[in-house]
């Protein structure tokens, strides 16, 4: 597959620019009485107002605290986390998203292939393993999100329908098992494997279940009440990086479209599954793609309820297509990224739940974020190879007691939760050493030991690239 012709930073030009009638005090105003937001109110919170160019200090800091009341009204001081593991089953990939550095080309792992390359792909018996494994520190939740590999399928019978096209690699993305070193299984398999022990299986977002989809009239309900068979819990709203067309063009024309990803949601919620929502910002969007995005995810929730936290990712351009090919020099700033979720907060008036990611921000400003109208701290972790690989350098897990530590040094209570937040636990400071007991073999024993721990961990001030990607 050939990479489509990219123009540079200064030849990207976009419909959609971040202009209002609207002015920041009316906006903030609205925010501040708990009004829905309309897209120009949030623009001109984003901004810090479009009369003025730069952001704002004073008026970002009015933002910023109206968010924070906002967050202490809808699910009050706790600051909550998951004990989890990430299990990626492949880096093969042919969809060429400009923002990624995790995937390899799919010919790559091809058995014939007489090149290097360091990506993998893991059997479904691996999964199983590792999942396993992971089970027996604690954990309760498997996030897994994957490249499209070829040969990946969703079953034996969707195995046989691309089979049957007449060139199904040009026309469906298909090549046999036999043709890679290694087999993925279907993604029925991996669901099984992964799901074993009673672990919470978070994966397929809207772009792999097209992937199992392909060449058919299959639905997206269908598909992922067959996933939800072989043991998927919940689906993550990753691949949705900005839902505004005209930014997809650019940073990912191979993708699903806006459209899609929503129709996928919807699948996902209509066969029983809770979802999550995220947005990649930092690269080639403005604001006003921003606060577009955050209407598509509203409109949605309001169609379904069944969105249980958004997820703010902000871009980690190192080692990323968008960098080489200069239509990116940096991500998000720092005002940037306190914005963006205090607005987030603030606009999704309908999503209880946002979270701050010290993968992608590292610890002090995922602290600082939690005062900015986040509530959420992401996981354990265990593993973490997209945000690594794309240049992230905040480290791979943390222990719970370094979530007490720190979460105990704003002022917040820490709080073990499951995957859909309906289970939760508050964990005392002075009661360590601390451990998870919501998981199907947990019982309050750490994870990690201190010098484990500590391996894996950054303290964010230490000039290292503010991770993203999805």
């Amino acid at each position: 597959m050939t990479d489509a012709p990219v123009p540079s930073e200064e030849e990207v030009e976009f419909d959609h620019v971040p202009d209002t009638d609207q002015s920041f005090e009316n906006a903030l105003a609205k925010a501040r009485a708990g009004d829905r937001l309309a897209v120009a109110d949030g623009i001109e919170l984003m901004t810090t107002g479009t009369d003025r160019s730069g952001i704002d200090l004073r008026r970002k800091e009015q933002v910023l605290e109206a968010a924070d009341r906002r967050r202490a009204e809808v699910v009050g001081d706790d600051v909550t986390f998951v004990a989890n593991l990430n299990n990626n089953v492949t880096t093969a990939c042919n969809t060429g998203c400009l923002f990624c550095n995790f995937k390899n080309t799919a010919h790559q792992f091809e058995s014939d292939h007489e090149g290097e390359h360091t990506g993998f792909t893991k059997t479904p018996a691996e999964s199983r393993e590792i999942v396993e494994d992971a089970l027996d520190t604690g954990i309760y939740e498997v996030t897994s999100v994957s490249g499209l590999h070829p040969a990946f399928v969703l079953n034996e019978e969707h195995r046989e329908i691309l089979a049957g096209y007449e060139n199904p690699y040009a026309e469906v993305d298909y090549k046999p098992p036999a043709a890679y070193d290694k087999d993925p299984g279907t993604y029925v398999d991996q669901m099984r494997a992964m799901s074993v022990g009673g672990a919470h299986l978070h994966s397929m977002t809207p772009e792999e279940a097209y992937h199992a989809r392909r060449g058919t009239d299959w639905s997206y309900e269908k598909v992922y009440r067959e996933l939800k068979a072989a043991g998927l819990s919940s689906a993550p709203g990753t691949a949705a990086e900005i839902l505004v067309p005209e930014v997809r063009e650019v940073i990912c024309p191979g993708k699903i479209s806006t459209e899609e990803w929503v129709e996928g949601m919807e699948g996902a919620m209509a066969a029983g599954l809770d979802v999550t929502a995220t947005i990649m910002y930092g690269h080639v969007e403005n604001a006003a793609h921003r606060v577009m995005h955050l209407k598509v995810i509203r409109d949605l929730q309001d169609r379904t309820g069944g969105i249980t936290e958004f997820v703010p990712l902000s871009f980690v351009h190192q080692n990323t297509p968008l960098y080489d090919r200069g239509l990116v020099t940096e991500g998000a700033s720092d005002a940037e990224d306190e914005l963006m979720v205090a607005v987030a907060r603030l606009f999704l008036d309908n999503v209880d739940n946002v979270q701050s990611s010290w993968v992608k921000y590292g610890n002090a400003k995922g602290l600082k974020l939690l005062n900015c109208g986040a509530n959420d701290f992401m996981g354990t972790i265990l593993s973490e190879e997209i945000t690594k690989r794309a240049g992230g350098g905040y480290g791979e897990y943390r222990s719970f007691d370094d979530y007490v530590d720190m979460v105990s040094a704003i002022g917040r209570p820490p709080v073990e939760r499951s995957t859909d937040y309906r289970q939760t636990r508050p964990l005392d400071p002075d009661d360590g050493p601390h451990g998870p007991t919501l998981g199907p073999r947990a019982d309050g024993t750490p994870m990690l030991s201190d010098a484990d721990s500590d391996s894996g961990s950054g303290d964010g001030d230490d000039g290292a690239p503010a991770p993203a990607d999805d």
